[in-house]
């Protein structure tokens, strides 16, 4: 009869809420130049692995998610989807301090 020694594994590595450069071009069918384009104007800003590959937040997958429909929906070039997409939160953020001052009155 053998004996087979069972290994209990008693932690679970943390999952990484950031995603790879090939996560955020699967989930928002961006062209990587495109990516690469916003990565330069400062647009997103991903993290920098010690290997140089980038890691986006849920942050910046939202954003790019928003940037691909608003360029694709009004045919805008890189530039002009992006400053819209700034102006859309701005506008989302100026509404939520408004709602907020409106609470406090």
């Amino acid at each position: 009869m053998e004996i087979k020694q069972v290994v209990a594994i008693t932690t679970v590595p943390a999952r990484s809420e950031r995603l790879s450069f090939a996560q955020v071009q699967e989930l928002t069918g961006l062209h990587p130049t495109i990516v690469g384009e916003l990565i330069e104007l400062g647009w997103i800003t991903p993290e920098r692995t010690t290997a140089d590959a980038y890691l986006f937040r849920p942050r910046d997958l939202y954003r790019l998610r928003k940037f691909d429909r608003i360029s694709r929906d009004f045919e805008l070039p890189v530039l002009g989807a992006s400053i819209v997409v700034d102006l859309l939160e701005r506008i989302e953020y100026l509404e939520t301090k408004v709602r907020e001052m409106s609470r406090l009155l």
